[in-house]
This record gives structure tokens, C-alpha cells and sequence, in this order.
């Protein structure tokens, strides 16, 4: 990193489907809007001093444009892949030439639920994994990365 403002900033993405958090009836992954957790992760980013980037997208392709733009921008990133964790290899490779800290945030606990979800593409680029605590599992993984980002190299 060449900007030293950038360990300051955290991108924290999201993937396909993140946007109706909070409106599925069986509340996998709880009753909090995605609007709401955003809020609730920009807060705690704040409160950290962090600048944090929080996004979503359904498309794979801009996952890995906003890695690649977080590339020298950024000290971090906080993926949720969603379902794109189990398959995209792309988003893997993003990840792998990412040099800053990676951590990985799932909802829900991806080793309770179907058998394709206990492989995760991410977690091979990823400092650390933080997965089945809801909202405030979004809020553990900002507050890892500050410490992450923290520690002298």
C-alpha cells in the first residue's frame, strides 16, 4: 500500500441475494434488513475509525471489479459471497491477488445447512471466517479486520 489513508478503509461486499436479508419468511438469515445491517456495520466501522465501503451485488463480475478497485485503495476486505462462495473461482482469484486482509462472513453457519455449502472457494484467500451469527457476526468481522489491520506487518 502505498496510501497510508488506506488502512483506514474496508470494503465489505456482498453477493447475490444479500439485498432481501430480513424478508425471507423462515429468517435464515434473520430478521434485520439489508439496509438496517448496513447501517448497524457502518456504525461499528465508525466507532473503530474505519472507512467502510459496504455493497452488494447480485453479479459475480462486479464482486471482482470492486476486489480489484479495493486492490492499493484498501486494507481490507469483508466478503459475504452468499451463493457465489461455493462456486466462483473468479472471485477466488480476485481475492488471491488482493494484498491486504481478507475475512469471510457468512449469516447463517454454512456447516448446518446443505452438503454444497460446506466447501467454501473463499476461505482459501481468507485471514478468517466468521460464520452463523447473523447480524452481529457482520459486526465481529469489522471488528477483526480493524484488529487485522492493526497489527504490525
Amino acid at each position: 500500500m502505498t496510501d497510508t489513508s488506506s488502512t483506514q478503509t474496508v470494503w465489505f461486499l456482498n453477493g447475490p441475494n444479500a439485498n432481501l436479508y430480513g424478508l425471507d419468511a423462515n429468517q435464515v438469515y434473520g430478521s434485520d434488513s439489508f439496509p438496517t445491517l448496513k447501517a448497524r456495520c457502518e456504525t461499528r466501522a465508525a466507532s473503530l475509525g474505519l472507512t467502510l465501503n459496504f455493497v452488494q451485488s447480485n453479479w459475480e463480475g462486479q464482486l471482482v471489479d470492486w476486489i480489484q478497485e479495493a486492490r492499493g485503495t484498501a486494507a481490507g476486505v469483508i466478503i459475504n459471497a452468499a451463493g457465489l462462495t461455493y462456486s466462483s473461482v473468479p472471485i477466488l482469484d480476485a481475492l488471491l491477488s488482493f494484498p491486504g486482509k481478507i475475512v469471510e462472513v457468512h449469516m447463517s453457519n454454512i456447516w448446518r445447512r446443505e452438503s454444497f455449502r460446506h466447501h467454501s472457494y473463499i476461505s482459501k484467500a481468507a485471514d478468517g471466517v466468521i460464520a452463523g451469527l447473523g447480524g452481529d457476526g457482520y459486526e465481529f468481522a469489522i471488528e477483526a479486520m480493524s484488529r487485522l489491520i492493526a497489527r504490525p506487518a
